[in-house]
């Protein structure tokens, strides 16, 4: 079994953190929020998706998602991400982000309250289809920086992957029109199935150096709809970087952050990012600082998890922002040490990754 980091305990904490910083029962402080504003998608993917159902959770008005935000804001909460199902798809998503782009952080690196803190991260994760038209108004809204998931670099494996006609040259043009308008550093995600897509791998490490993005390599992981995953269909970190190495000598960088999810990797000459997301081979949960928001309110406090928990219940029974942010810190207290993927008697999650929101 793959080694876990270790988790924090408090006494191992800096003396410079205030205990009423969002933290669960291991000490792990909760900066990152993934929120999905839409179960809808217009691609069927076949990794993710059956294509036999489309969206099965509601949506909650953007004034809503806006104030279970503030409240997460108000416990320590740096970074938003937006996701889906395919957020572009949803009504009203550039005033959202207008909203949060007011918001300001609650306390400083250091872990201090602070009254003058600093605009949240905000990102959105996307397929990409409708990026070109939408990208100059999302970064006016106040948008940092995008992720467009993009599985193939042909358009004949891509539209296999998508299910949807002529959609790799849609997702091309809205990667180059999110690079135009400064929405970057952009990043293009890939989920790679073994048999499948696996013969993307170099092909994708030269767009990486042509087309000037960051790409992330991410193990396929069991969230699928119709259940289909193996250890086997799994292409590991190290193969992945194996096959990159033939196109030049693969070169290891330094993390941004303990809590960041991918290893950085660049080639010899410095041209080009590689991301490689292992949860499977190498999971990173000793450090994980994430929490997620589904389309219908409820907190997922770990991709993996069994159940939800239903915030947006709270609010719905006339809840304050104190009876939000008691419940936020019950449910955060829960959260799992780690996943237990490949182990004896792993359970796969309660709702498939569409559902819950990347």
């Amino acid at each position: 079994m793959a080694a876990f980091l270790t988790i924090p305990r408090d006494e191992e904490l800096s003396a410079g953190v205030v205990s009423d910083r969002l933290r669960d029962k291991y000490g792990r402080a909760i900066t990152d929020l993934r929120i999905s504003v839409t179960d809808r998608c217009n691609y069927k993917c076949v990794y993710c998706r059956t294509g036999e159902q489309g969206a099965q959770y509601s949506e909650l008005p953007i004034e809503d998602y806006l104030r279970l935000t503030r409240v997460f804001v108000s416990l320590g909460i740096e970074k938003v991400r937006l996701t889906g199902g395919e957020p572009l798809l949803r009504a009203g998503l550039a005033p959202m982000i207008r909203e949060l782009r007011q918001m300001r952080t609650v306390f400083d690196e250091a872990g201090v309250p602070t009254e003058t803190g600093t605009p949240l991260d905000i990102a959105l994760t996307t397929n990409g289809h409708l990026l070109e038209g939408m990208a100059e108004d999302l970064k006016a809204a106040g948008l940092g920086r995008v992720t467009v998931s993009m599985d193939a670099v042909d358009a004949e494996t891509f539209t296999r992957i998508t299910r949807v006609p002529r959609s790799f040259d849609r997702v091309l043009a809205g990667i180059r029109a999110a690079k135009a308008v400064g929405l970057g550093p952009v990043k293009v995600n890939c989920v790679l199935l073994r048999g499948f897509n696996d013969d993307q791998i170099e092909l994708f490490g030269h767009f990486a150096r042509e087309e000037g993005v960051i790409l992330r390599f991410i193990e396929f992981m069991p969230l699928e709809e119709d259940r289909v995953w193996s250890p086997q269909i799994v292409v590991t970190a190290d193969e992945i970087l194996e096959r990159l190495a033939r196109i030049q000598p693969i070169v290891e960088l330094p993390a941004n952050s303990l809590s960041e999810t991918a290893r950085r990797y660049t080639f010899a000459d410095g041209v080009g990012e590689i991301g490689i997301i292992a949860p499977v081979s190498r999971p990173f949960c000793g450090h994980c600082s994430r929490v997620r928001i589904t389309s219908d309110g409820k907190i997922r406090t770990c991709l993996f998890s069994q159940s939800d928990h239903d915030l947006y219940g709270v609010l719905k029974r006339g809840g304050t922002d104190a009876d939000l942010a008691a419940y936020i810190r019950q449910t955060v207290d829960q959260k799992e040490a780690r996943h237990h993927i490949g182990e004896a008697g792993f359970v796969k999650p309660s709702r498939s990754m569409v559902h819950i929101g990347g």
